[in-house]
């Protein structure tokens, strides 16, 4: 049994290191690492190595990658995987380019996880009713997020979703199935044009926090979580129905210091540690919230995105003002 769920994409990481990004038409040196990524990996590894049991739902295909896969999975101590095969696809796979301010430029190719079925989760729906947690996004077939959510809600779970990338098929129906949506910046911005006609200008982030949570509140969900990278995230709650310990309102939660060399799967790394913080913290969402800001500004010092995941003793010994964990007894 599984506290958490994640329901997501696989992809292996081809990552290019060079201290400038390359122009149109101009060609750089640099070096060269493979790995695990993927936004839905990476949410599980982060939240496995916290010490939270997780369980990882996704597709691959019959692949030199998936093999990746299967061998990465099986040194996590914490982590299993459910895979849907599909040998008429190849697994996913991601060109990563990042320079020397740490900024990146992906390319993916989402392959089998374009493809990963309704039908696939609705056979392990049984997951989910023993999950405290169920974590998604938009990196695979959006059949298989609708059927998560859907699943989510009928078995009381905590369902959070990274509306991330932004996928032209998300609804607002689609959407407003998540307790917990956890977009960065930009893709709230996108959030809000494509499903509410609502466009916040160049100048956003200089709205007041009054007029910031009256946008959050558009989305319809009970919690929004907009993270700001280095400068921690916006939090806007309403509309809770008990599960999370917050009444209505909003705030701003800061991010740690780090030095960051590799901002790449931070975000996924935020998301699975909120999923972590969740189940460690018994829907504390502050406590939460702290706690996932470490786990995903400590994954920025290290290269790439799955294997640079920190375990939560790293957690603690880097930011020793992080509470303990509440006892689950």
């Amino acid at each position: 049994m599984a506290d958490v769920v994640v329901v997501g994409s696989y992809v292996q990481d081809l990552s290019f290191r060079t201290e400038q990004l390359p122009a149109p038409g101009e060609t750089r040196l640099g070096t060269f690492q493979s790995g695990a990524g993927g936004k839905g990996f990476n949410q599980a590894v982060a939240c496995s190595r916290q010490g939270v049991v997780t369980q990882f739902l996704g597709a691959v295909a019959n692949d030199l990658f998936a093999v990746e896969a299967e061998n990465f999975v099986a040194h996590e101590e914490s982590l299993t995987a459910f895979l849907e095969r599909i040998d008429s696809s190849h697994t996913g796979v991601a060109s990563i380019v990042v320079d020397g301010k740490a900024q990146n430029q992906i390319v993916v190719a989402l392959g089998a996880n374009g493809r990963l079925s309704r039908s696939f989760v609705q056979q392990r729906a049984a997951l989910f009713h023993d999950a405290k947690i169920v974590v998604t996004q938009l990196e695979m077939n959006i059949e298989a997020v609708d059927e998560t959510l859907s699943i989510a809600r009928e078995s009381s779970s905590i369902s959070i979703l990274d509306p991330a990338p932004i996928n032209p098929e998300l609804s607002v129906e689609l959407l407003q199935k998540a307790d917990v949506i956890t977009p960065n910046e930009s893709e709230f911005t996108s959030l809000l044009k494509q499903l509410f006609g609502d466009d916040p200008g160049e100048r956003f982030w200089e709205r007041t926090d009054k007029e910031l949570q009256g946008l959050c509140e558009l989305c319809g969900v009970p919690l929004v979580i907009v993270t700001l990278g280095g400068t921690g995230c916006f939090v806007s709650h309403h509309r809770l129905d008990g599960r999370i310990s917050l009444g209505e309102g909003f705030f701003r939660a800061s991010a740690p210091k780090v030095n960051a060399i590799d901002t790449t799967g931070a975000g996924d790394a935020f998301s699975g540690g909120l999923a972590a913080g969740l189940v460690r913290y018994r829907n504390d969402i502050k406590s939460a919230i702290a706690f996932a800001s470490c786990v995903a500004g400590l994954s920025t010092e290290r290269v790439g995105t799955s294997p640079a995941m920190p375990y939560s003793f790293e957690v603690h010994e880097r930011f020793r003002e992080l509470p303990s964990p509440v006892s689950r007894e």
